[in-house]
């Protein structure tokens, strides 16, 4: 949570504006998006960080295979996982950039602007 104050003329969401937003079909929809990018990037970089461990235990001949003068295979593999999590960052860097940031920017307004407020004050009355 920010510690910069709200914007003159901004309002405060309260709790149930928050459940509101949070049972919406756009927050719904935010948050499958968010996770049918998320899940199957941290499994895929999960996995090449654990199969780059297990050859590098299980499979030291391999590791050491030369690739070019003294350097060897698990050098180029190590290496590889710096590239691997620089790459996958900057994927879900315009992913978000491109697919998460207008969604929550939309319910951002509709929250201080006071749109669910309305909304939920006529639910409730």
């Amino acid at each position: 949570m920010s510690a910069t104050p709200m914007p003159a003329g901004r309002h405060k969401p309260q709790a149930a504006e928050y459940r509101y937003v949070q049972n919406s079909a756009q927050f719904q929809e935010l948050r499958s998006t968010f996770r049918s990018f998320a899940i199957p990037m941290t499994v895929a970089g999960l996995v090449w960080y654990i199969a780059f461990v297990l050859f590098a235990t299980f499979a030291p001949g391999l590791m050491a295979t030369p690739v070019l003068g003294s350097i060897n295979l698990g050098i180029v593999l190590g290496l590889l996982q710096f590239v691997t999590t620089f790459a996958i960052t900057w994927v879900y860097i315009s992913f978000a950039n491109k697919k998460l940031e207008p969604m929550q920017a939309e319910l951002r307004e509709a929250m201080e602007s006071g749109e669910i407020a309305e909304i939920v004050a006529k639910k409730e009355a």
